[in-house]
């Protein structure tokens, strides 16, 4: 790659940073924020807001001197993306489950053999220096629960070749045996949900589930992280969750099974199996 392409890699990147700062809960912004939460030069910080100003994404207070986002930046894309994205369903969906739960909430995509975070509402205590709870974190599909719910979307034998892919490149305490992880996936889906590791540096639990009605190729997971210090009865959390889903989505609402007991012990099996 030459100095001219790195340096344009690198410009798209702080584009991103930018508007993803913004959608963390940040109605506004200064040049310092972006200087002091990416540690970037103050001059090409003040050059790129003022370039994303004459492209009409950001709104700049001249008197205050703070930027916000203008709605172009929202429609980028949109037109293509599906349905539910467009009218505003997902989005509906995660603010509703961060709402009425309390809990933090994540919406999660596939990018390479890799989670992101698209969107995030309510990271509350989860915002630390160790954690990497905010839009655009990434973490390997094989060690979070939203990652794992991923990967039960994606049919095989690609999910076998990812699941070797990521054992090959994986740190060696956290290795696994690819049968037996590819099994635990093909059980999440059979399921519907996971419960395991939230990810993305803490080492707090998450229920995960698929976002129903997505494109194959481009399956969504959300996730809900579990209160550290707090036990959560997970069975009515999960019904809670596809009351949410019916309603946000416009899908019928999944039905209770017919051996509700026994599904509350399978719950709670998979919550002391990820302990």
């Amino acid at each position: 790659m030459t100095m001219a392409e790195r340096n344009k890699t690198k410009i798209a990147r702080r584009v991103i940073e930018v508007l993803d700062y913004l959608d963390s809960g940040r109605d506004e912004i200064t040049v310092m924020d972006i200087v002091r939460s990416f540690h970037r030069p103050q001059s090409s910080t003040s050059e790129l807001l003022a370039s994303l100003v004459e492209l009409g994404l950001l709104h700049k207070d001249p008197v205050a001197r703070t930027y916000r986002v203008m709605p172009r930046a929202a429609f980028i894309g949109q037109s293509c993306q599906p349905q539910s994205i467009r009218d505003g369903r997902i989005v509906r969906l995660v603010e509703t489950l961060h709402s009425q739960t309390g809990y933090p909430v994540t919406l999660n995509a596939i990018v390479g053999v890799s989670a992101q975070i698209v969107a995030v509402r309510g990271t509350g205590d989860l915002a630390t220096r160790k954690s990497r709870f905010q839009c655009g974190a990434k973490d390997p599909l094989a060690f979070s629960a939203v990652g794992q719910m991923l990967l039960s979307a994606v049919p095989q034998p690609r999910r076998g070749g990812v699941l070797r892919r990521l054992n090959a490149e994986a740190e060696q305490k956290r290795k696994f045996a690819v049968a037996e992880m590819d099994v635990r996936i093909a059980a999440m889906s059979e399921r519907q949900f996971a419960i395991g590791p939230a990810g993305f540096g803490t080492d707090r639990k998450a229920l995960a589930l698929l976002v129903p009605g997505q494109p194959g190729d481009r399956p969504l997971a959300i996730g809900l992280v579990l209160p550290a210090r707090e036990k959560t009865e997970p069975a009515p959390l999960l019904e809670q969750v596809h009351a949410v889903m019916a309603t946000c989505l416009g899908i019928p609402e999944i039905g209770q099974p017919d051996d509700e007991s026994q599904t509350v012990l399978e719950m709670r099996s998979v919550l002391k199996a990820s302990a």
